[in-house]
């Protein structure tokens, strides 16, 4: 038998729904997500969630693994939250950056006459500080689903991208 035991830390709650959705509550806010695998038993008992598995077979042993990750990326977003930094750089033509409630405007990038726009996913917050963005939340995988928009929204086409490295670019991913 092979498990992973994960320690609920002080002020979080972990709940188990019926149908295998499990749900994080912290100061920050609440996350929710559904683990299920036939071969996979996951229990909440005494301040502490244990995933349990008799299978031997390594992608069931990576899935235990996964499992335990994503609870403490969710536990860590709902107390401390989640923040990335991404600067904004070119070298031909000044972008001219706008945040919207629901995405982020990229105007003149490269001398273009249309706007680029790409999506903020929901519970994500924009702020935009001179030349650098700054994404926050509790889910991680929003924030980076939101900084991968804005990055793939500034995707050099048609030029060399060796002399054309206009664009905006994840610098951190702090705390």
């Amino acid at each position: 038998m092979h498990e992973a035991v994960f320690h609920i830390p002080a002020g979080v709650t972990i709940t188990e729904d019926s149908n295998e959705v499990f749900t994080v509550k912290g100061t920050k806010g609440t996350l929710s997500r559904r683990f299920y695998h036939p071969a996979i038993s996951i229990e909440i008992a005494d301040g502490t969630v244990t995933i349990k598995t008799e299978s031997t077979r390594r992608s069931v042993l990576a899935l235990v693994g996964t499992y335990n990750a994503l609870l403490h990326t969710m536990t860590k977003g709902v107390t401390e939250g989640y923040e990335y930094h991404m600067k904004i750089v070119f070298n031909h033509f000044p972008i001219q950056v706008k945040v919207q409630p629901e995405r982020v405007e990229i105007a003149n990038f490269l001398g273009e006459k249309q706007p680029r726009y790409a999506k903020i996913v929901e519970g994500v917050k924009v702020k935009l500080n001179g030349d650098e963005l700054v994404l926050t939340g509790i889910d991680r995988e929003s924030i980076g689903n939101t900084a991968a928009n804005v990055e793939q929204a500034c995707k050099v086409r048609h030029r060399d991208p060796r002399v054309f490295q206009d664009g905006i670019y994840i610098t951190s991913r702090g705390n």
